[in-house]
Protein backbone atom coordinates (compact mmCIF):
# COMPACT_ATOMS: atom_id res chain seq x y z
CA UNK A 1 0.00 0.00 0.00
CA UNK A 2 1.41 3.73 -0.53
CA UNK A 3 2.93 5.74 2.57
CA UNK A 4 2.15 9.00 3.79
CA UNK A 5 5.29 10.53 3.78
CA UNK A 6 6.48 13.83 5.04
CA UNK A 7 8.02 16.88 3.13
CA UNK A 8 8.31 20.59 2.28
CA UNK A 9 6.92 22.53 -0.71
CA UNK A 10 6.55 25.38 -2.49
CA UNK A 11 2.70 26.11 -2.58
CA UNK A 12 2.81 29.21 -5.04
CA UNK A 13 5.45 30.84 -6.76
CA UNK A 14 6.10 33.60 -4.01
CA UNK A 15 5.39 32.21 -0.40
CA UNK A 16 7.97 30.48 1.64
CA UNK A 17 8.34 26.86 1.68
CA UNK A 18 6.54 24.60 4.52
CA UNK A 19 5.57 21.36 5.90
CA UNK A 20 3.97 19.34 3.14
CA UNK A 21 2.33 15.48 2.94
CA UNK A 22 1.97 13.16 0.19
CA UNK A 23 1.61 9.20 -0.48
CA UNK A 24 4.47 6.82 -1.93
CA UNK A 25 3.92 4.52 -3.90
CA UNK A 26 4.09 0.76 -2.35
CA UNK A 27 7.37 -1.04 -3.44
CA UNK A 28 6.79 -2.90 -6.77
CA UNK A 29 9.02 -5.63 -7.99
CA UNK A 30 11.64 -3.67 -9.23
CA UNK A 31 11.51 -0.75 -6.69
CA UNK A 32 13.68 0.42 -4.03
CA UNK A 33 12.75 2.16 -1.35
CA UNK A 34 15.23 4.58 0.09
CA UNK A 35 14.83 6.56 3.70
CA UNK A 36 16.39 10.20 2.49
CA UNK A 37 19.48 10.96 4.48
CA UNK A 38 20.47 14.13 3.04
CA UNK A 39 19.36 16.00 0.25
CA UNK A 40 21.10 18.87 -1.64
CA UNK A 41 19.93 22.04 -2.82
CA UNK A 42 20.43 22.98 -6.82
CA UNK A 43 19.90 26.47 -8.72
CA UNK A 44 17.11 24.67 -10.44
CA UNK A 45 15.17 23.69 -7.30
CA UNK A 46 14.84 27.99 -6.91
CA UNK A 47 14.12 28.36 -10.77
CA UNK A 48 10.62 25.46 -10.39
CA UNK A 49 9.50 26.66 -7.31
CA UNK A 50 9.50 30.49 -8.93
CA UNK A 51 8.28 29.03 -11.95
CA UNK A 52 11.07 30.66 -13.53
CA UNK A 53 11.33 27.96 -16.64
CA UNK A 54 7.31 27.96 -16.98
CA UNK A 55 5.15 24.34 -16.15
CA UNK A 56 5.26 24.24 -12.59
CA UNK A 57 2.81 21.74 -10.70
CA UNK A 58 2.30 23.18 -7.21
CA UNK A 59 2.70 22.39 -4.98
CA UNK A 60 5.96 21.16 -5.80
CA UNK A 61 8.64 19.34 -3.59
CA UNK A 62 11.98 19.96 -5.27
CA UNK A 63 15.31 17.85 -4.84
CA UNK A 64 17.04 15.95 -7.02
CA UNK A 65 20.30 15.24 -5.38
CA UNK A 66 19.29 12.47 -2.99
CA UNK A 67 21.02 9.82 -0.74
CA UNK A 68 20.31 7.68 1.86
CA UNK A 69 19.87 4.10 2.96
CA UNK A 70 17.90 1.36 1.59
CA UNK A 71 15.12 0.25 3.60
CA UNK A 72 13.05 -1.92 1.26
CA UNK A 73 13.77 -3.56 -2.19
CA UNK A 74 11.23 -5.40 -4.74
CA UNK A 75 11.60 -9.39 -5.37
CA UNK A 76 13.26 -8.57 -8.87
CA UNK A 77 15.88 -6.20 -7.46
CA UNK A 78 18.99 -7.58 -7.68
CA UNK A 79 21.31 -4.36 -7.42
CA UNK A 80 20.73 -3.23 -4.26
CA UNK A 81 19.58 -4.98 -1.18
CA UNK A 82 18.47 -3.21 2.60
CA UNK A 83 21.17 -1.43 4.53
CA UNK A 84 22.89 -0.34 1.18
CA UNK A 85 23.82 3.40 0.56
CA UNK A 86 21.94 4.65 -2.33
CA UNK A 87 21.54 7.90 -4.47
CA UNK A 88 18.76 9.32 -6.53
CA UNK A 89 19.77 12.02 -9.25
CA UNK A 90 17.66 13.94 -11.84
CA UNK A 91 15.79 11.04 -12.91
CA UNK A 92 13.38 8.58 -11.64
CA UNK A 93 11.83 7.51 -15.47
CA UNK A 94 12.26 7.03 -18.80
CA UNK A 95 10.97 4.66 -21.74
CA UNK A 96 14.10 2.51 -21.64
CA UNK A 97 13.64 1.02 -24.85
CA UNK A 98 14.19 4.40 -27.36
CA UNK A 99 18.18 4.18 -28.85
CA UNK A 100 19.25 7.00 -26.52
CA UNK A 101 18.01 5.28 -23.42
CA UNK A 102 19.55 1.55 -24.89
CA UNK A 103 23.00 3.82 -24.91
CA UNK A 104 22.39 4.70 -21.41
CA UNK A 105 21.72 8.42 -22.36
CA UNK A 106 18.57 8.62 -20.71
CA UNK A 107 18.43 11.83 -19.67
CA UNK A 108 17.65 12.03 -23.71
CA UNK A 109 15.14 9.62 -23.80
CA UNK A 110 12.78 10.27 -27.28
CA UNK A 111 9.92 9.84 -25.17
CA UNK A 112 10.49 11.94 -22.58
CA UNK A 113 12.38 11.01 -19.56
CA UNK A 114 10.71 11.91 -15.52
CA UNK A 115 12.05 14.61 -13.72
CA UNK A 116 12.52 13.51 -10.29
CA UNK A 117 10.33 16.06 -9.18
CA UNK A 118 7.66 18.30 -11.01
CA UNK A 119 7.35 15.33 -13.75
CA UNK A 120 4.55 13.28 -15.14
CA UNK A 121 4.16 10.51 -12.23
CA UNK A 122 3.87 7.36 -14.38
CA UNK A 123 3.01 5.10 -11.51
CA UNK A 124 0.38 7.55 -9.29
CA UNK A 125 -0.81 10.21 -11.89
CA UNK A 126 -0.39 13.66 -11.36
CA UNK A 127 3.57 14.84 -10.51
CA UNK A 128 6.63 13.68 -8.96
CA UNK A 129 7.53 14.78 -5.30
CA UNK A 130 11.41 15.20 -4.91
CA UNK A 131 14.23 15.01 -1.84
CA UNK A 132 12.74 17.67 0.45
CA UNK A 133 11.28 14.42 1.78
CA UNK A 134 11.47 11.14 4.35
CA UNK A 135 11.59 8.57 1.59
CA UNK A 136 11.59 7.92 -2.03
CA UNK A 137 10.38 4.86 -3.96
CA UNK A 138 12.26 4.40 -7.72
CA UNK A 139 12.98 1.41 -10.30
CA UNK A 140 15.98 0.31 -10.16
CA UNK A 141 17.50 1.52 -12.92
CA UNK A 142 17.38 4.39 -11.57
CA UNK A 143 19.49 3.93 -8.20
CA UNK A 144 22.83 4.46 -8.17
CA UNK A 145 25.08 2.94 -5.84
CA UNK A 146 27.00 5.05 -2.91
CA UNK A 147 30.42 3.97 -1.16
CA UNK A 148 30.90 4.30 2.73
CA UNK A 149 34.38 5.18 1.73
CA UNK A 150 32.97 9.19 1.26
CA UNK A 151 30.91 11.34 4.02
CA UNK A 152 27.46 10.98 2.70
CA UNK A 153 25.91 14.54 2.96
CA UNK A 154 29.03 15.66 0.67
CA UNK A 155 28.32 13.20 -1.93
CA UNK A 156 24.59 14.23 -2.57
CA UNK A 157 25.32 17.31 -4.52
CA UNK A 158 27.11 14.84 -6.99
CA UNK A 159 23.70 13.29 -7.90
CA UNK A 160 23.06 17.30 -10.13
CA UNK A 161 26.20 19.23 -9.68
CA UNK A 162 29.05 16.27 -10.34
CA UNK A 163 27.76 14.52 -12.89
CA UNK A 164 26.62 17.69 -14.56
CA UNK A 165 30.36 19.12 -14.62
CA UNK A 166 31.93 15.29 -15.21
CA UNK A 167 29.70 14.47 -18.41
CA UNK A 168 30.55 17.35 -20.62
CA UNK A 169 34.47 16.90 -19.53
CA UNK A 170 34.68 13.44 -20.42
CA UNK A 171 32.40 14.00 -23.54
CA UNK A 172 34.55 16.52 -24.81
CA UNK A 173 37.95 14.25 -23.81
CA UNK A 174 39.35 16.76 -21.51
CA UNK A 175 42.44 15.60 -19.69
CA UNK A 176 46.37 16.19 -19.85
CA UNK A 177 47.57 19.22 -22.12
CA UNK A 178 43.70 20.62 -22.24
CA UNK A 179 43.50 24.39 -21.05
CA UNK A 180 40.23 24.63 -19.66
CA UNK A 181 38.44 27.68 -18.22
CA UNK A 182 35.34 27.74 -15.55
CA UNK A 183 32.67 30.31 -15.58
CA UNK A 184 31.22 30.89 -12.72
CA UNK A 185 32.72 29.46 -8.74
CA UNK A 186 28.97 28.21 -7.56
CA UNK A 187 27.86 24.97 -6.64
CA UNK A 188 28.87 23.53 -10.24
CA UNK A 189 31.55 25.89 -11.14
CA UNK A 190 33.61 24.22 -7.83
CA UNK A 191 32.59 20.62 -9.21
CA UNK A 192 33.93 21.36 -12.65
CA UNK A 193 37.27 22.58 -11.15
CA UNK A 194 37.61 19.45 -8.60
CA UNK A 195 37.08 17.43 -11.92
CA UNK A 196 38.78 19.48 -14.77
CA UNK A 197 42.38 19.31 -12.40
CA UNK A 198 42.04 15.75 -11.43
CA UNK A 199 41.47 14.64 -15.17
CA UNK A 200 44.78 16.66 -15.70
CA UNK A 201 43.91 19.58 -17.46
CA UNK A 202 45.08 23.39 -16.83
CA UNK A 203 42.47 24.89 -15.34
CA UNK A 204 41.66 28.58 -14.93
CA UNK A 205 38.86 30.04 -12.91
CA UNK A 206 36.32 32.89 -14.51
CA UNK A 207 35.06 35.32 -11.90
CA UNK A 208 33.29 38.13 -11.16
CA UNK A 209 34.10 38.63 -7.61
CA UNK A 210 38.08 39.06 -6.85
CA UNK A 211 37.69 37.20 -3.12
CA UNK A 212 36.96 33.63 -4.64
CA UNK A 213 40.69 33.59 -6.50
CA UNK A 214 41.68 32.16 -3.46
CA UNK A 215 39.33 29.66 -2.80
CA UNK A 216 39.07 28.46 -6.97
CA UNK A 217 43.46 27.95 -6.30
CA UNK A 218 42.70 25.91 -3.06
CA UNK A 219 39.78 23.83 -5.42
CA UNK A 220 42.52 23.06 -8.00
CA UNK A 221 42.52 25.97 -10.26
CA UNK A 222 45.97 26.94 -11.59
CA UNK A 223 44.66 30.57 -12.47
CA UNK A 224 42.36 33.22 -12.21
CA UNK A 225 40.96 35.51 -14.04
CA UNK A 226 38.78 38.76 -13.05
CA UNK A 227 35.86 38.87 -15.71
CA UNK A 228 34.95 42.54 -14.87
CA UNK A 229 38.29 43.47 -16.12
CA UNK A 230 38.39 44.16 -19.48
CA UNK A 231 42.36 44.27 -19.77
CA UNK A 232 42.18 40.49 -18.40
CA UNK A 233 40.16 39.10 -20.36
CA UNK A 234 41.45 40.99 -23.45
CA UNK A 235 44.84 38.85 -22.56
CA UNK A 236 42.70 35.52 -22.70
CA UNK A 237 41.65 36.40 -26.50
CA UNK A 238 42.15 32.39 -28.08
CA UNK A 239 43.83 31.07 -24.61
CA UNK A 240 41.38 28.13 -24.30
CA UNK A 241 40.13 24.89 -25.97
CA UNK A 242 37.58 24.18 -23.63
CA UNK A 243 35.10 26.53 -21.25
CA UNK A 244 32.64 25.11 -19.06
CA UNK A 245 30.21 27.87 -18.35
CA UNK A 246 28.39 27.35 -15.39
CA UNK A 247 26.32 30.54 -14.56
CA UNK A 248 22.51 30.44 -14.41
CA UNK A 249 22.09 34.44 -14.38
CA UNK A 250 21.86 36.31 -18.10
CA UNK A 251 25.60 36.54 -19.01
CA UNK A 252 27.09 38.03 -22.47
CA UNK A 253 28.58 34.67 -24.25
CA UNK A 254 29.95 36.30 -26.99
CA UNK A 255 32.63 37.96 -24.05
CA UNK A 256 33.87 34.14 -23.45
CA UNK A 257 33.86 32.46 -26.95
CA UNK A 258 36.41 35.14 -27.83
CA UNK A 259 38.32 33.47 -25.66
CA UNK A 260 38.60 30.02 -27.40
CA UNK A 261 41.48 29.02 -29.60
CA UNK A 262 40.48 27.51 -32.67
CA UNK A 263 38.26 24.39 -32.73
CA UNK A 264 37.44 25.14 -29.53
CA UNK A 265 34.64 24.36 -27.45
CA UNK A 266 32.21 26.35 -25.05
CA UNK A 267 29.68 24.15 -23.26
CA UNK A 268 27.03 25.92 -21.17
CA UNK A 269 25.51 23.92 -18.20
CA UNK A 270 23.78 26.71 -16.25
CA UNK A 271 20.96 27.55 -17.32
CA UNK A 272 19.78 31.36 -17.53
CA UNK A 273 15.79 32.35 -16.84
CA UNK A 274 15.91 34.84 -19.97
CA UNK A 275 17.15 34.29 -23.91
CA UNK A 276 20.88 35.22 -25.20
CA UNK A 277 21.84 36.77 -27.98
CA UNK A 278 24.88 34.67 -30.27
CA UNK A 279 26.57 36.84 -33.07
CA UNK A 280 27.76 34.43 -35.49
CA UNK A 281 30.72 35.76 -35.56
CA UNK A 282 31.89 34.85 -32.37
CA UNK A 283 31.71 31.58 -33.87
CA UNK A 284 32.81 31.66 -37.34
CA UNK A 285 36.26 32.98 -36.83
CA UNK A 286 37.78 30.17 -35.54
CA UNK A 287 35.16 27.57 -36.06
CA UNK A 288 34.29 27.58 -32.42
CA UNK A 289 31.65 25.24 -31.14
CA UNK A 290 28.92 26.23 -28.43
CA UNK A 291 27.07 23.62 -26.90
CA UNK A 292 25.41 22.21 -24.19
CA UNK A 293 25.35 19.66 -21.59
CA UNK A 294 22.58 17.90 -19.15
CA UNK A 295 23.47 15.42 -16.51
CA UNK A 296 24.42 12.70 -18.08
CA UNK A 297 22.55 9.10 -17.86
CA UNK A 298 22.77 6.71 -15.61
CA UNK A 299 25.79 4.58 -16.33
CA UNK A 300 28.05 7.60 -16.71
CA UNK A 301 26.59 8.76 -12.91
CA UNK A 302 27.31 5.80 -11.73
CA UNK A 303 31.17 5.71 -13.52
CA UNK A 304 31.22 9.33 -11.56
CA UNK A 305 30.51 8.35 -8.47
CA UNK A 306 32.71 5.73 -8.78
CA UNK A 307 35.62 8.25 -9.79
CA UNK A 308 34.77 10.14 -6.88
CA UNK A 309 34.94 7.01 -4.33
CA UNK A 310 38.40 6.38 -6.00
CA UNK A 311 39.79 9.73 -6.22
CA UNK A 312 38.52 11.14 -2.86
CA UNK A 313 36.71 13.79 -4.82
CA UNK A 314 33.02 15.24 -3.02
CA UNK A 315 31.66 18.54 -2.78
CA UNK A 316 32.11 21.64 -0.66
CA UNK A 317 29.08 22.01 1.26
CA UNK A 318 27.45 24.02 3.74
CA UNK A 319 24.91 21.55 5.83
CA UNK A 320 21.70 23.25 6.69
CA UNK A 321 18.58 21.97 8.70
CA UNK A 322 15.09 22.43 6.93
CA UNK A 323 13.71 25.34 8.62
CA UNK A 324 16.20 27.01 6.85
CA UNK A 325 15.28 26.06 3.56
CA UNK A 326 13.73 29.77 2.47
CA UNK A 327 16.70 31.53 4.02
CA UNK A 328 18.95 29.26 2.22
CA UNK A 329 17.78 30.42 -1.04
CA UNK A 330 18.11 33.68 -0.40
CA UNK A 331 21.76 33.63 0.54
CA UNK A 332 21.93 30.84 -2.54
CA UNK A 333 20.79 34.18 -4.95
CA UNK A 334 23.51 36.12 -3.29
CA UNK A 335 26.07 33.55 -4.00
CA UNK A 336 26.37 33.30 -0.11
CA UNK A 337 27.48 29.52 0.21
CA UNK A 338 30.75 27.60 0.01
CA UNK A 339 29.39 25.82 -2.44
CA UNK A 340 26.30 24.13 -2.29
CA UNK A 341 23.96 23.97 0.42
CA UNK A 342 22.52 19.94 1.84
CA UNK A 343 19.60 19.32 4.00
CA UNK A 344 19.97 17.66 6.86
CA UNK A 345 16.73 15.19 6.33
CA UNK A 346 16.40 14.23 10.01
CA UNK A 347 15.57 18.00 10.69
CA UNK A 348 12.40 17.30 8.72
Amino acid sequence: MSTATKAFAAYNATDDMAPFSFERREVGPRDVKIEISYCGVCHSDLHQIRNEWGGTVYPIVPGHEIVGRVTEVGSEVRKLKAGDLAGVGCLVDSCQSCDNCKKGLEQFCRNGSTGTYNGKDKHLGGVTYGGYSQSIVVDEHFTLKISEKLPLEAVAPLLCAGITTYSPLRHWNVGKGTRVAVVGLGGLGHMGIKFAAAFGAEVTMLSTSPEKEKDAKHLGAHHFALTKDPAQMQALTGKFDFILDTVSAPHDYNQYLQMLDTDGVMCCVGAPPTPSQIMAFSLIGGRKTLAGSLIGGLPETQEMLDYCAEHNIVSDIELIPMRDINKAYERMLKGDVRYRFVIDMASL
